[in-house]
């Protein structure tokens, strides 16, 4: 009984820790990232940012909503900036450079 008490709390955590990843690569994908990529930004993003950091960097890439879709390099980089928050900066600069040469 012990044991399964046990296996059933490590599903019910394992579940848990894959939501934020499947939620990150659905955003990613209806932002229109290619989907090998929203799986390798999604599986690092959601590893290495918490809750609060990844929520703060989707509202910033939802930005003014004003690009019809299409968002330049730039844009982009403004509005990581406009997170004011270091980390996330670093993680998703290190996530976007490594699933790119990765491929």
């Amino acid at each position: 009984m012990k044991r399964l008490a046990i296996f059933t709390a490590l599903v019910l955590l394992a579940g848990c820790s894959l939501a934020p990843e499947a939620r990150v690569r659905e955003k990613l994908l209806a932002a229109g990232v290619k989907p090998h990529m929203a799986d390798c930004l999604a599986g690092k993003l959601s590893r290495k940012l918490s809750t609060s950091e990844l929520e703060a960097l989707g509202k910033a890439a939802r930005g003014s909503g004003d690009t019809h879709g299409h968002v330049g390099i730039g844009e982009l980089a403004d509005r990581l900036q406009a997170t004011g928050d270091q980390h996330i900066i670093d993680v998703v600069t290190r996530a976007g450079l490594s699933c790119a040469i990765m491929g």
